[in-house]
């Protein structure tokens, strides 16, 4: 692979505008929000990880690739690589973002690095995007994104197992509906979460593939219920995909006073997605 080509990416910026209107607001809440509570509504806080749904990816159909992504080569590097991964991040919150307001979003490339591990090649992009409405950032985040060969045969990773004595412990019924539904949020066309025969034929999945970013979603809004308020900083990371049509459950661990240490668990027990929510004494972005 051109090392020296994809390294002319590093410092590459976007900016982009979005917003969750309160139409979008209503879809999210149906889809994570709990049975019986209102959606938020016009100049109310956007509860965090939804300024994930404020920015789609809005290329046509002809400039998507086999796998339903915007094809590579515009803000993202032409890695020669046909697996890609939303493979962890992580958040500062600062100020609130709301419903409806303007919202913008500044990206940078800030690293790429070319790794070989026991999948094989592997290239590492971060992306460190600032979010903010009309006060200004509100989000600071950054994005690791990773590009695999798609294998002959699926060989899982290296299984990590649950917590022993969690001080959380929550069944989520994860369904074909729910994935359709977060890519309908998020726009997201990557085919291993909804079209089954591509998952399992091409990418070589035992079945559709539960979104590293829902997952996340499902742990900050865990951490949010159990703490009384949202985190001011949030990182997660996936250690082992994730299965549709099987409950997995939501764990978490108290690291300090200040901090939860949460995942995704398979019903074999071992973790998906890995989180860390940190709570800063005297703030409050909620």
């Amino acid at each position: 692979m051109d090392q020296a080509n994809l390294s002319s990416w590093i410092g590459r910026t976007e900016t982009t505008t979005g917003s969750v209107d309160r139409q979008m607001a209503q879809m999210i809440h149906a889809t994570l929000g709990a049975a019986g509570t209102p959606s938020p509504t016009d100049g109310e806080p956007l509860p965090h990880l939804w300024h994930w749904c404020a920015f789609p990816p809005t290329a046509p159909m002809a400039d998507l690739g086999v796998d339903g992504h915007p094809r590579l080569g515009g803000f993202l590097p032409p890695v020669r690589l046909d697996r890609r991964m939303w493979a962890g991040g992580a958040l500062e919150f600062v100020a609130p973002l709301h419903v409806g307001e303007t919202l913008t979003r500044h990206s940078t490339i800030t690293d790429l690095s070319e790794k070989t591990g026991a999948a094989g090649p592997m290239v590492f992009v971060t992306v460190a995007h600032e979010i903010g409405g009309a006060a200004g950032v509100a989000v600071r985040e950054r994005q690791d994104i990773v590009y695999l060969a798609i294998p002959e045969t699926f060989t899982p990773p290296r299984k990590v197992p649950a917590p022993d004595r969690p001080v959380l412990s929550e069944p989520v019924a994860i369904s074909a509906a729910l994935l359709f539904r977060y890519s309908a949020i998020t726009f997201n066309a990557h085919r291993i979460h909804y079209d089954h025969a591509y998952a399992t034929e091409v990418e070589k999945y035992p079945g559709l593939v539960v979104h590293g970013p829902l997952q996340a979603s499902l742990l900050m809004i865990a951490a949010t219920r159990h703490k009384g308020r949202a985190p001011d900083r949030f990182r997660f990371r996936g250690v082992h995909p994730m299965f549709a049509d099987a409950d997995l459950r939501v764990m978490a661990e108290a690291a300090t006073d200040s901090e939860l240490k949460l995942c995704t668990v398979a019903p074999e027990g071992h973790q998906g997605l890995q989180a860390s929510a940190i709570w800063e004494e005297g703030t409050r972005h909620d």
